[in-house]
């Protein structure tokens, strides 16, 4: 049997989260994503245009914090663009793991935490910044 058409990249992501309505701030009022809808008091779904964000509330952090997700991503489409968001960042008081660096490949990140724990990376990727998906 031969594989089927590659998918179209990973647009999806569902985390569990403590303290929610803190990472749910996070990702809509820091990071600017889209509330997409709110499925009930524990559920929402955000995107940036081109994915979808699964935000669900755990009820304590041992419950969420015990999971094998190294980090995620956040694409962005210059280096220019990566240093305002880093900056920004920072000025928002969001624990900042590392400062702006280039990778071997030309790619260029740095990386935060959200409310949960959960480490996120802003990253320029040569390779697939500037794509707009549709």
């Amino acid at each position: 049997m031969q594989r089927p058409t590659p998918f179209n990249g990973l647009r999806h992501l569902a985390l569990a989260v403590y303290p929610f309505e803190e990472c749910v701030h996070f990702y809509h009022e820091i990071m600017g994503m889209e509330i997409l809808r709110r499925a009930n008091d524990n559920l929402i779904y955000l995107s940036c245009g081109n994915d979808n964000l699964s935000l669900s509330r755990s009820h304590s952090e041992q419950e969420s914090g015990h999971h094998n997700l190294d980090h995620f991503g956040f694409v962005v489409d210059s280096k220019q663009a990566l240093q305002q968001w880093y900056e920004f960042l920072q000025a928002q008081g969001v624990p900042l793991l590392d400062t702006p660096h280039d990778h071997s490949d030309g790619a260029r990140s740095f990386h935060c935490t959200d409310p949960a724990g959960n480490v996120v990376q802003p990253i320029y990727h040569p390779a697939i910044s500037g794509q707009k998906l549709t």
